[in-house]
Parts: structure tokens; C-alpha cells; sequence
């Protein structure tokens, strides 16, 4: 078991940056040394959304929408972890978790008195990144921000604010892992992503703090799918994700609510029991993915790691980050059962290659971003 980082609470007077219910968010933070004393990792936690005055009103009774019900420590894992075997690259770094307790990827600014919840997720991104910045973190030499799920989502969003941050000086890049939540129809035709995302803008009052280059031309629900985003981002951005990503498949795909009939029931909890109907389906998700990437591959700055697993979240989780077992690829993206191939330029990877002489997500990760890899 690993050690335990304390959550910091931050104070910021001047504007309401607070939780869902009124209480002030927070974050974890375990200090670098050595050759990382100087290098910043952020990780903006995941953990859905709230589109809905109910919705919210229930979220905000537990960790994701207050701070009272948050761990007051908690261990690092996968791209946080302190242990050099496990984290080879970025276990020495100033490693900071940031809590997700808003339910609007970190962007939203508005409330509702009546049902007594604040809105306020782009300010506690700001004010956490004031309070680093004071401890620190605006010396960085090269600076990380990464997230998964939710906060993968946000850190498309605020990728190119965060490195407006630092210097010209300052190595900058991001990592979205589980962040690329398609704008597709359900099993049924209907738009169940796209209605969650709608109720998010609009009670949030996410739209002033959605990238300009975007709401210049399309609306702001549209602006808050990354695919609409992804290919105009200005700082280094790499993508991981899987193909088949369970929380899209059971969430966004095929939920409950687009299946009345429950004919999608078995194969949405146990992929094993997909009909050949059903598995073409999912096929058809996975092309939309690969389409919806293909243009933001064209800048040589960006890099992804896309495979074939029903998986969510890959790069927090010790087993899929760095491990005898963890997802590998040679040289090229796999993607599908059908063994079609994404290929990229080889020269992206650098020449890292685990203990098998493939490429574990972690040393994939760490040479794509060009942070620690020496020749």
C-alpha cells in the first residue's frame, strides 16, 4: 500500500469558488524531489455530470458535490503513483490531484438559490491553479495537465488556458484520458449524450467559458464535444481512450432509457454476450472515433493511444497504466476485433518499450509527450 496525500483546502476570498453545495473544494498534493522537484502534474479528477436541478441536488449530498464528503487522504495510483517501478517517469514529479465536487468539467458559473446549489467550477479551476501557481508551481520547467472521464473532458476544455499560464519557457502539455465522449445517436436514434450535455450548458452557465474558436461558429452544446474542439487546441494534447469505451456504451449508447425492451440489457453489461448485430454496432462507434481524430492527427504536436478494450479510465489505474499486463501496442494504434489498423508515424513513439518489447500505455504516454525520454 502506498502512502496517503492530504487534501488541501482552498481559500479564495474574493470570488464564490465553492462545491455544488456551498463548500470549498479542494485538492491533493504530494511535492516533487530530485530531477521532478521542478515538473507539475495535474490531474483533474472525473465523475459524470448533473444536468438537472434533482440531479444535482442529490449529487451534491455526496463527494462529487461537497466537500464533507470527500477523503481527507487518499492514495496515489497509475500516472500519481510515488513509486519509481510503477510510475517510472513521473513519480517524483509534484503530483496534485484536483477534486471534482462542480459537476460541469470544471466550467460552469451560475446557481440556483432556490434549490441552494453553486455552480461554480470554472472558478475553483482558477483558484486552484492560483493557489499552485503560489506554491510554486509557476516555476515549472514543464507542466502536465491531465484527467480522466469527465476531467479528461476538461482538460480539452481548458488545455490551451492552462498553458497561458507558465512562460515560453515552461514545457506544456496535456493528456485526456477517457475524455473523448462522442456526439452520436443511441440504440434507438435518439441523442441521450448530447441531452445530458444541453441540460449541463444550460443550467451551468457553461457557455461564456467554452473556447472561443468554437462558439464563433457552432453552438455550445456542440462546443462542449470534443470532437468539435480537439483539432484547433493550440498546446500538445494526447488522447487516450478505448475504442469500445464501457461508460459511452452503457451510458451514451445503449442506456436504459433508449432500450425499453432491454434488448441491448446483456450485451450492455457483459460485452460477451453482444449479438453479431449488436458487435457491428459497436464497430460503428468505434469508425466515429477514429473518424472524429483523424484531422487533429495532422498536427505532429498531437498523439493518442487508442485500443480495442472495454475500458474507462487507463491511465490512473495502477493494472492498465504500467504492468506485466497493461494494454500494449507495437508501433500502431490497435482499434478493433476486425484488425483493421490505425496507423501513426513511428517517429512519434521515441523508443520506448517495456519489458516484453512492446509499448505499455505508460512509456507510450511519457515518449509521445517528449517530457523525460533520453536517447
Amino acid at each position: 500500500m502506498g502512502q496517503c496525500w492530504n487534501l488541501y483546502v482552498i481559500l479564495f476570498v474574493f470570488l464564490i469558488t465553492v462545491c455544488l453545495d456551498g463548500t470549498l473544494p479542494g485538492y491533493h498534493l504530494h511535492r516533487g524531489h530530485g530531477s521532478g522537484a521542478n515538473s507539475w502534474l495535474i490531474q483533474l479528477e472525473g465523475g459524470g455530470w448533473c444536468d438537472n436541478i434533482r440531479n444535482c441536488v442529490y449529487r451534491k449530498k455526496s463527494r462529487r458535490g461537497s466537500s464533507n464528503y470527500m477523503e481527507k487522504q487518499i492514495q496515489f495510483t497509475g500516472i500519481l503513483s510515488d513509486k519509481a517501478q510503477a510510475n517510472p517517469d513521473f513519480f517524483n514529479w509534484n503530483r496534485v490531484k484536483l477534486r471534482y465536487c462542480d459537476g460541469g468539467s470544471f466550467s460552469g458559473d451560475s446557481q440556483d438559490k432556490a434549490a441552494g446549489l453553486q455552480f461554480r467550477g470554472e472558478r475553483i479551476w482558477r483558484a486552484a491553479m492560483d493557489d499552485l501557481k503560489a506554491k510554486g508551481m509557476q516555476n515549472a520547467k514543464q507542466a502536465l495537465l491531465s484527467g480522466c472521464s469527465a476531467g479528461g473532458l476538461a482538460v480539452i476544455l481548458r488545455c490551451d488556458e492552462f498553458s497561458n499560464l507558465f512562460s515560453r519557457t515552461t514545457k506544456v502539455k496535456c493528456l485526456s484520458d477517457a475524455g473523448l465522449f462522442l456526439d452520436t445517436p443511441d440504440v434507438s436514434g435518439g441523442h441521450t449524450i448530447r441531452n445530458l450535455y444541453n441540460g449541463v450548458v444550460q443550467l451551468q452557465g457553461v457557455r461564456n467559458n467554452l473556447p472561443h474558436m468554437c462558439t464563433d461558429h457552432l453552438n455550445p452544446t456542440s462546443c462542449f464535444f470534443p470532437q468539435n474542439l480537439i483539432s484547433e487546441m493550440k498546446t500538445p494534447l494526447f488522447i487516450v481512450n478505448a475504442a469500445y469505451d464501457i461508460w459511452q456504451v452503457q451510458s451514451s449508447l445503449a442506456p436504459p432509457s433508449a432500450d425499453p425492451s432491454g434488448y441491448w440489457h446483456e450485451c450492455r453489461l457483459n460485452h460477451g454476450r453482444c449479438t453479431p448485430a449488436q458487435i457491428l454496432f459497436l464497430q460503428g462507434f468505434r469508425d466515429q472515433m477514429l473518424r472524429a481524430v483523424s484531422g487533429f492527427l495532422n498536427a505532429r504536436k498531437n498523439g493518442l493511444f487508442i485500443n480495442s478494450c472495454f475500458a474507462h479510465c487507463q491511465t490512473e489505474r495502477q493494472d492498465t497504466w504500467f504492468a506485466d499486463n497493461s494494454p500494449v501496442i507495437n508501433k500502431k494504434v490497435t482499434q478493433a476485433s476486425h484488425e483493421t489498423e490505425f496507423n501513426l508515424d513511428s517517429s512519434l513513439f521515441g523508443s520506448f518499450t517495456s519489458r516484453n518489447n512492446s509499448r505499455v500505455l505508460a512509456s507510450c504516454v511519457t515518449s509521445l509527450l517528449c517530457f523525460t525520454y533520453k536517447k
